[in-house]
């Protein structure tokens, strides 16, 4: 497309994206929850469709050489169809943010102020690889009384569309306008440019979710508030009281669950006094289960085959089944490595000392600080709010996973009685 074709289509999106979340913002709850119902029901129906389009799209990821971790982030089979429909009916279970009174209070002079919770308008999406996106910012948007605009990966095209086909059989089913959800058609890169920097009239925030330098790229160019993370570094700190059956298990499922995720564990640490006891065994049992392990001084001594870690490996995010391990003193040597590696993300503590954990999840500032759990656990589903749309590292507006409750802002509305303000 040339440069006036991309700029006239992202207009029109974007002025009917408007229209539509003013439409939007006032419609019931039982009209969302129908037409994400529907969707749910299409996605089951023509799940042969999907899963022929991811083919095709995987074909083409193929030839086009994209590494393990893409390939698998964009692979739809049976199950993960499935998993797509059954994430949009839970997203129909949750409570409704729009119009929830947060605060309520009555002023001396007889105001009554109350705090009411709004859509925040337009939301842009831009994503790469997983096709899932599609589905669950689309619902989690209509849910939450937001008009959204996405744009997926030119490796998930065909994917993406055939599940937002769906997406717009629901709206259609309760006479929603189809521009409540929109996927930007083409896939001329100038179209994520012209959406970033030149529609600050129309988008209300921009939710990037993909690589690393997808992400850079949305936080260097975008003229309108970006909510996301650039790099999920996470770390697992196994201490001294851990259980080493539980530390192991852990340690194995933080890393190897699945690597693409950004909730996927990228270094351990070990504190120095369980040594003896714990290191050997998590660590043969990541590299037995086909992780390389790139360790210090004190990992390599346990195994010959350990990889000697350098300072760049404490900061990389691998996204594949490659770990950096380090020996460290206690938990305030865990919490100053986090400090100064970390991307606060998500970082998790295996011990049986409550003092111990106290001190880790008060003094670690990272969007999500788990003990005695799995890094893979920060996801919006698993903490009960059906999907996200990613998971935020700001620490303004919204942090950790983004659902519902995130995607909206509020409003005070003010009730008198004819007070007027003296001079």
């Amino acid at each position: 497309m040339s440069t006036t074709d991309v700029a006239e289509l992202m207009t029109r999106m974007g002025r009917a994206a408007v229209a539509a979340a003013s439409a939007l913002a006032v419609v019931a709850t039982e009209a969302k929850d129908a037409a994400l119902a529907h969707a749910a029901a299409a996605i089951r129906a023509r799940r042969s469709e999907i899963l022929e389009a991811n083919a095709r799209d995987m074909a083409a990821a193929r030839d086009a050489q994209l590494g393990g971790p893409l390939l698998d982030r964009l692979r739809l089979d049976e199950k993960r169809v499935e998993a797509v429909a059954r994430s949009i009916e839970e997203i129909v279970e949750l409570a409704d943010p729009v119009g929830t009174l947060v605060a309520e209070w009555d002023r001396p002079n007889g105001l009554r102020i109350q705090r009411v919770r709004v859509p925040l308008g337009v939301i842009g999406i831009i994503y790469e690889s997983r096709p899932n996106v599609t589905a669950d910012a689309g619902s989690l948007c209509l849910k939450s009384g937001n008009a959204v605009i996405l744009r997926g990966g030119t490796e998930s095209r065909l994917s993406n569309a055939a599940i937002h086909a769906c997406l717009l059989d629901g709206l259609s089913a309760v006479g929603l306008p189809a521009e409540c959800i929109q996927l930007v058609p083409t896939t001329d890169r100038a179209a994520v440019g012209y959406m970033l920097a030149q529609m600050t009239d129309y988008v209300d925030v921009i939710v990037p979710r993909g690589g690393k330098s997808l992400v850079a790229r949305v936080q260097k160019e975008a003229r309108v508030p970006v909510i996301g993370h650039l790099e999920g570094n996470c770390h697992v700190y196994v201490d001294r009281d851990a259980d080493l059956a539980m530390a192991r298990a852990i340690a194995v499922n933080a890393k190897l669950r699945r690597t693409g995720v950004c909730g996927a564990a990228e270094t351990l640490l070990v504190d120095r006094a369980c040594v003896t006891t714990h290191l050997g065994p998590i660590v043969r049992d990541l590299l037995e289960a086909g992780c390389e392990v790139r360790g210090d001084a004190n990992v390599q001594e346990i195994d010959s085959r350990v990889v000697p870690a350098t300072e760049d490996d404490w900061y990389t995010e691998y996204l594949d089944a490659i770990i950096a391990a380090r020996v460290v003193d206690g938990v305030d040597g865990a919490i100053r490595h986090i400090e100064t590696y970390g991307s606060a993300h998500t970082e998790s503590i295996v011990t049986a000392n409550q003092s111990t954990a106290d001190r880790f999840l008060q003094r670690v500032d990272s969007a999500i600080v788990l003990h005695n759990a799995s890094t893979q656990f920060a996801d919006g589903g698993e903490f009960g709010m059906g999907a996200e749309i990613g998971i935020s590292t700001d620490r303004f507006h919204a942090r950790g996973p983004v659902g519902v409750e995130q995607l909206t802002s509020y409003k005070y509305v003010v009730r008198g009685s004819g007070q007027v303000r003296p001079g």
